[in-house]
């Protein structure tokens, strides 16, 4: 009877490791469906979505490829800038968007640093500023470090010497691993089925 009941419980933590990332992921995409279209109120389920994703689209067509929408942009982001109080959230919204998507991500040079000498610890960040000279510390370097599990992270000021490039893994590879605390892995590699 207790072996029983240590495979059904075996059984059920299985199912919850299987499961949890699939309904999980399928829950996160639900609630931002649901969110998107309560924004446009008086339509069926659906409709306030596609509007909302439509509108998106062409106001970032109209935005960028036309002199007239890129000017009226440039203006309101001009005005906001320069509003008391509010430039400062608008700045730091605007430069952590950009950071992450956009022609002018930041967050695309993966490095390893070495944050401590003895025992030696490494830890995996993103390299923002190659040249700290303009804030008086000339040979430092800042690098962005996230949290794993959580989408924060901090910046440090370091030696450049005690960084180097992660050269074998692309920026998502890189965020991937640090995010997940380091969990993920390489895919394995098939069997050979010439040797048998």
């Amino acid at each position: 009877m207790r072996r029983f009941a240590v495979v059904l419980l075996r059984s059920f933590l299985q199912g919850l490791i299987l499961l949890s990332p699939i309904v999980l992921t399928i829950y996160l995409l639900y609630s931002i469906f649901i969110n998107v279209d309560r924004l446009v109120p008086f339509f069926p389920m659906g409709i306030g979505f596609l509007i909302i994703i439509c509108a998106v689209t062409i106001i970032g067509y109209l935005g960028t490829r036309f002199f007239i929408g890129k000017w009226l942009f440039d203006s309101f982001a001009y005005l906001l800038e320069h509003t008391p109080g509010v430039k400062f959230i608008y700045s730091a919204i605007r430069d952590v968007i950009k950071s992450f998507v956009g022609d002018k991500k930041r967050f695309n040079k993966p490095v390893w640093v070495c944050v401590n000498q003895n025992p030696e610890v490494w830890r995996i960040g993103f390299l923002t500023q190659r040249d700290m000279a303009h804030f008086g510390m000339g040979e430092k370097v800042a690098v962005y470090m996230p949290h794993a599990y959580a989408i924060s992270g901090w910046v440090i000021v370091i030696d450049s010497k005690h960084v180097k490039p992660a050269k074998d893994m692309t920026a998502g590879e890189a965020m991937k691993f640090a995010v997940s605390g380091g969990v993920t892995t390489e895919e394995e590699p098939q069997p050979d089925e010439t040797k048998n």
